[in-house]
């Protein structure tokens, strides 16, 4: 005779406060049913508010006994935040990569989002490597994370597209943070919210050629999401504008590539010859490290900035900082993790089917400071704009 529904029920709920987190295979077998039954029976206990759901684990409503001062953490390993238990205890899995000051930025925005609602935060910090962001989420999801932020690090279009698959079976309410995946990919229907950076490359050419500086040069990073659209949209813009009579793209530094070590791999022209090449006297140059370095060789060179050369960062992490502090796109790199958090809540109050997916673009600015100003008197061209 089959077990009364409400009986087997009972029985999960004894288990799983008895033992703490406990798989949900484990209970099936134990249960004598089917794991799609166990896991039917789960989601009407955690909808009921009775234990908690994770990946594959059920887990107690009561927080887990600590495991003392002693208890050593695995590299790759979360780190919860200290503000306090979410409405289910359970807390929100934040992934971004190693060393990346850019999205650090994002993940301070978030989490001050996460603390205002009392959402415990359990942060993930992904090595440079390619796919080192799926254990992490999967290691999170196992230990009863109920929502995804997630900043991967991309480097090129195949470990991006590598990615898609399995972001898109992730079972928990998911955003992704400062990227925009390829429209059609499996990704395309998951929240988003980024930085519109053709927008941002609009604001520096704008700026530039507002000065009279008719000749310009990129110098940027093709190692990132935001280094390809920055790419992308200088190219259409430069080649589209009036203002613009030459322009050119180059690398801005030897390690601006996905895998710089490799043979194939374009290479950086150096700086000053190619603007004497084009008669440059404008440069947009990504992101703010590379812009600093780049503007100390332009001086080295006999270039100076910004009386022979304007110059303008992407990023504005670190571009205030230099001798000349530079004018500088700047993302609202705060604003788009509380904006990705925010949207997170959202799901988790009301359900992750709830309403259509959202791929929220927001703006930039551009802050000028003393690396622009008008560009020095040249003869005019009489040729149409041209990609170098």
């Amino acid at each position: 005779m089959r077990e009364p529904v409400d009986l087997r029920r009972q029985r999960i709920l004894a288990a799983v406060q008895a033992r703490g987190a406990t798989r949900v295979s484990d209970l099936a077998t134990e249960l004598a049913v089917s794991v799609v039954t166990l896991r039917r029976d789960v989601e009407e206990l955690a909808r009921a508010g009775k234990l908690r759901r994770g990946h594959g684990i059920a887990r107690p409503i009561l927080p887990e006994q600590d495991e003392g001062p002693d208890r050593r953490q695995e590299p790759g390993a979360s780190r919860e935040s200290a503000s306090g238990p979410g409405p289910d205890g359970g807390p929100v899995a934040v992934v971004v990569p190693e060393r990346h000051a850019y999205l650090y930025e994002m993940l301070h925005g978030a989490r001050t989002a996460f603390e205002e609602a009392g959402v415990r935060i359990a942060l993930h910090i992904a090595p440079a490597a390619p796919g080192a962001e799926q254990p992490l989420v999967e290691r999170a999801l196992a230990d009863g994370a109920r929502g995804l932020l997630i900043a991967p690090r991309w480097r090129s279009l195949a470990t991006e597209e590598a990615d898609y698959a399995w972001l898109a079976r992730v079972d928990v309410p998911t955003v992704v943070m400062e990227r925009r995946p390829r429209r059609g990919s499996a990704l395309h229907a998951v929240d988003t919210v980024c930085t519109d950076h053709w927008y941002g490359v609009h604001l520096a050419v704008e700026h530039l050629t507002g000065l009279g500086h008719r000749r310009i040069v990129l110098a940027a990073r093709n190692d990132s999401p935001t280094a390809r659209a920055v790419r992308a949209a200088f190219a259409e813009i430069a080649a589209g504008h009036p203002g613009v009579d030459k322009w050119a793209v180059a690398l801005s530094s030897p390690t601006a590539v996905p895998e710089p070590e490799a043979e194939h791999a374009e290479r950086p022209l150096e700086l000053p010859p190619l603007l004497e090449e084009l008669g440059a006297t404008g440069v947009l140059l990504h992101g703010d490290v590379d812009a600093l370095m780049l503007v100390q060789s332009l001086r080295d060179a006999g270039v100076r900035v910004p009386e022979d050369c304007s110059a303008i960062a992407y990023d504005d992490v670190v571009a205030g900082l230099g001798s000349t502090p530079l004018t500088a796109v700047s993302p609202p790199k705060a604003e788009v993790g509380r904006s990705a958090a925010e949207l997170l809540l959202r799901r988790l109050g009301r359900g992750a089917a709830a309403g259509p997916a959202y791929r929220a673009e927001l703006l930039p600015t551009l802050k000028v400071r003393g690396s622009t100003r008008s560009a020095p008197y040249r003869e005019p061209l009489s040729s149409t704009p041209t990609a170098q």
